[in-house]
């Protein structure tokens, strides 16, 4: 299970924390009628390559970088790939009311999303893109005006466990877990605005471009083609 970070409402029965009342705060406001749009989905459905689709066609988003108590992996670079923070790093900003939401995976490993990047693509005019766990999805679901989120996943689970494992970059037991894992984030994906079964690239972004095109359009932020 997911351990959801220490923001929760009062309907997860945890008290809420002073000043943890809104999705994001910042400096001026962000201006909620702007949708954020997050992506979720299992490991292996294939939403970094979607992501990576969709930012090309569309300038108007920007993907947030999460932070993440994992060790970098070679190539990686800190504020591009993940912000990478130590334990007690993390253990600070989560006091300090830094993030947004963050989850902890059964492998030990936690990640989230700081206010700092909502506040900092907004406030350069741009359009948040978040890469999600499904149950920090939930949350941003529930606590950010106007979010947009759309559910990924593979065509069957057979083809979602020879993507997780053809790409490489888990060890063969943390494999095993994500998978686990995803046989119940599978059971989530209802609780999402869109789901998006990523069997073919293009007709994937396409969907998912039509659901972005859509709901900008309707925020008035659009950009002339």
């Amino acid at each position: 299970m997911f351990t959801i970070g220490p923001t929760e409402d009062a309907a997860s029965g945890r008290a809420a924390r002073p000043g943890d009342t809104a999705g994001v705060s910042s400096n001026p406001p962000r201006d909620t009628r702007v949708p954020v749009f997050v992506i979720t989905g299992t490991s292996g459905a294939g939403k970094g390559t979607l992501e990576r689709a969709l930012l090309t066609r569309l300038p108007e988003l920007e993907l947030a970088v999460s932070a993440t108590t994992r060790e970098r992996r070679p190539g990686e670079v800190d504020g591009r790939e993940y912000h990478f923070l130590s334990d007690a790093e993390f253990d600070a900003r989560l006091d300090s009311e830094e993030f947004l939401e963050w989850v902890e995976f059964p492998w030990g490993q936690r990640s989230g999303t700081l206010r700092s990047e909502i506040d900092r693509i907004s406030e350069a005019g741009r359009v948040p893109l978040l890469d999600l766990e499904p149950d920090g999805a939930i949350r941003v679901k529930r606590r950010v005006p106007n979010s947009v989120t759309i559910f990924v996943s593979a065509p069957t689970f057979a083809e979602n466990e020879r993507r997780l494992r053809a790409r490489a970059t888990e060890s063969e037991g943390e494999i095993d877990e994500r998978l686990d894992l995803a046989r119940k984030q599978l059971e989530q994906a209802d609780s999402f605005d869109y789901e998006v079964v990523n069997d073919d690239l293009e007709r994937a972004v396409e969907e998912i471009s039509a659901v972005v095109h859509g709901r900008l359009a309707d925020a008035g932020t659009m950009s002339e083609p």
